[in-house]
């Protein structure tokens, strides 16, 4: 039966069905634990035959006399001799003498002769006067007022080793009376320390559960691990098995079952432990009993995983969260741009038989959410002049190209109306003022007079055109007055035209900010870089024709922008030639 997901922390609430399956899988853990106690119990009183024989009769005891030297070099542990001396004041202790073990871990680290012989006493803190600042004279001195042994305690020292080097030296330190004297031995690296610490960091434990009488051994950790109180013993597995979630029960059972049987060398399962103790613990576990005989100890390692699996689940929610987020954006990115192409249709093919070609570029930042709000318009008008604007709807996404289609399609009404561009302009001003505070966009609207050669033009905080004219290229003069306000800025703008007569064969490009601003760089400076791109691909002259221009501006708006713009790039360009339809 699959455990139901359980939010470390949540209260647990089981309805009538729940409750009793959960008090089920408790009697099926005592149960278990039950019958393996007895397996047990059975199996020592098998063996306890052996025990009954009779027990051979004592013999006198005879011990050979050993030096005193020769017993303590047998001994694997380093033990130092101290003698103490009481002084008039206090009590001081002298070196007499180590034995083998210590000598050995003493030679690899001390020059030689920085330890005496065995024969003669040297005052202990003067040998190492380090030792001062540790736990050892204390125990020192309490060894030999209590006559009882002293430690184990952590002690860190150090002394002057080879060359330059500074010798540290750790370890558990013990003292012992014997005789008259104290004999100091230290576990070199301190390596039970070390585990304790070890296990500390990463909050693990380990425990040792034997059936046959029920106890618990386990590691000062294990409380830490469980969030227990620090005075409350470590629990049985039954008590255990009661302490977690309803929905571990049946994970811990199958574990505990597994090792008890021997169906596994190591069970493992997760266990989620409610309020008061919010933890998630990692329980791994391995049968111990003699061979052939029943397990009698269950030994598992219980890992605190808690910070872990929260980490876990964040970042899971966090990616969740963005790839729902990167669905949204792409549909958003996926209808900007069906609308932008729906808005943005392809260039009349009868503006040549008016007297002009034109070329269009629009170069997206890249296929996502951030979609712009450029936009252009061409179209021959009743009167016989040709409609030429290009603009720029402020922000990105949905919204600006919701804007920029908004205004592109009253822009052509507008014009229909045959007025002068200056006041098609104003009243672009107006719908896009109506619009709300944040319907802003720049634009160059201009009307082009085929039979004049006349282009028309205003300028709503736009860039402003460039001519390229034979092999040079400038920027057009703005409207007298200089530029307008962006429209949608206030409603009740005025704004002017500027007149430019245009020769047989000059080009003149509209183009959004994009294609030349760069972070942190001089907006003349930008239109400079133009100016210069542009006349680079014009110095051998623009062929005719409509191809010709296409790769003209192609060549300019690739030059400017790279493989990687860093927004929406457009540009118009416009070329006059002799009209077919002279009428016109």
């Amino acid at each position: 039966m699959a455990d139901d997901p359980v939010r470390v922390g949540a209260p647990y609430v089981a309805g009538a069905s729940g409750g009793e399956r959960h008090r089920r899988r408790l009697r099926a853990m005592e149960t278990l634990l039950t019958e393996q106690r007895s397996r047990v119990a059975r199996y020592v009183t098998a063996h306890a035959a052996l025990a009954q024989e009779p027990v051979p009769a004592a013999r006198p005891l005879s011990l050979p006399e050993i030096p005193t030297w020769d017993l303590l070099d047998a001994l694997p542990l380093p033990v130092m001799v101290v003698l103490p001396e009481p002084g008039a004041e206090r009590t001081g202790f002298s070196y007499m003498g180590q034995n083998s073990a210590a000598w050995d871990y003493w030679v690899h680290r001390f020059p030689p002769g920085k330890l005496p012989p065995r024969t003669g006493a040297v005052p202990l803190l003067e040998l190492f006067p380090t030792l001062a600042d540790t736990a050892v004279p204390r125990m020192l001195a309490e060894a030999h007022r209590t006559k009882r042994p002293q430690g184990p305690e952590a002690v860190e020292w150090s002394l002057p080793g080879h060359g330059e080097r500074t010798v540290r030296l750790s370890g558990e330190v013990r003292v012992a009376p014997c005789a008259g004297a104290l004999l100091l031995t230290w576990e070199r690296g301190s390596s039970a320390r070390r585990s304790r610490a070890s296990q500390h960091l990463v909050r693990v434990s380990w425990a040792d559960w034997n059936l046959g009488d029920g106890s618990v051994e386990a590691s000062a950790e294990l409380r830490d691990v469980l969030g227990l109180p620090g005075r409350q013993p470590p629990p049985d597995l039954l008590e255990l098995a009661r302490m977690v979630v309803p929905t571990s029960v049946l994970p811990l059972y199958r574990a505990v079952r597994a090792v008890l049987l021997r169906e596994q060398e190591v069970a493992e399962c997760e266990l989620r432990l409610p309020a008061p103790y919010n933890r998630i613990v990692r329980f791994v576990a391995e049968p111990v009993g003699p061979e052939g005989g029943p397990v009698w100890t269950v030994r598992a390692v219980l890992h605190d995983v808690t910070e872990d699996r929260r980490s876990r689940a964040l970042a899971e929610r966090a990616v969740a969260e963005a790839r729902a987020q990167r669905e949204r954006a792409d549909t958003v990115a996926e209808v900007a741009e069906r609308l932008r192409k729906a808005v943005l249709p392809t260039l009349p093919a009868e503006l040549a038989r008016h007297g002009i070609e034109t070329s269009v570029f629009y170069y997206a930042e890249a296929p996502t959410v951030r979609m712009g709000g450029d936009w252009y318009k061409t179209r021959v008008l009743p009167t016989g002049q040709v409609l030429v604007a290009l603009g720029d709807a402020r922000g990105h996404g949905l919204d600006a190209v919701t804007l920029m289609a908004k205004l592109r399609y009253a822009l052509t009404g507008l014009a229909f109306t045959g007025e002068p561009v200056e006041l098609l302009t104003s009243w672009l001003n107006a719908v896009a003022c109506d619009d709300g505070d944040e319907s802003t966009t720049t634009a160059v609207i201009g009307h082009y007079s085929p039979d004049l050669g006349l282009l028309r033009w205003t300028c709503a905080g736009h860039p402003q055109p460039v001519l390229v004219r034979g092999r040079r290229a400038h920027r057009l003069d703005p409207p007298p007055g200089g530029p307008g306000l962006p429209l949608g800025v206030l409603p009740d703008e005025k704004y002017v035209a500027a007149e430019t007569s245009l020769d047989p064969g000059d080009v003149v490009l509209l183009y959004s900010d994009g294609l030349v601003e760069r972070r942190s760089s001089d907006p003349d400076q930008d239109a400079e870089r133009l100016l210069r791109v542009a006349e680079t691909y014009a110095h051998d002259g623009i062929p005719p024709g409509d191809e010709a221009l296409d790769a003209y501006v192609n060549d300019v708006v690739r030059h400017l922008t790279g493989p990687h713009p860093g927004d929406d790039s457009t540009i118009l360009a416009f070329r006059r030639i002799h009209a077919e339809n002279n009428a016109c």
